[in-house]
């Protein structure tokens, strides 16, 4: 899976033979968790509280860009790196 962007020890990536809802991996340390892009809502695994409210986040901020991804690696090509969550 290609990873699509990485903050605070959190990594993004995307399947090319994904299944729906649109959604993305999150993991950070052991845990994994699929989060819905459109909804922001994780539907399946785990995060712990504050490592999720930050992906949340940056799925609102950044859902236009997660779409055309999935869209691309539907269509089987290579999904565009998205700017990571920095503290402000």
């Amino acid at each position: 899976m290609p990873e699509i962007s990485e903050f605070f020890g959190i990594h993004i990536t995307i399947n090319y033979s994904d299944h729906n809802p649109p959604h993305i991996h999150a993991a950070y340390g052991g845990y994994r968790a699929l989060i819905d892009i459109q909804n922001q809502v994780a539907f399946k695994g785990f995060l712990p509280g504050k490592q999720l409210k930050l992906v949340l986040a940056w799925c609102v901020l950044h859902e236009a860009e997660l779409m055309e991804n999935w869209n691309l690696v539907r269509s089987g090509q290579k999904p565009r790196k998205i700017s990571p969550l920095v503290k402000g």
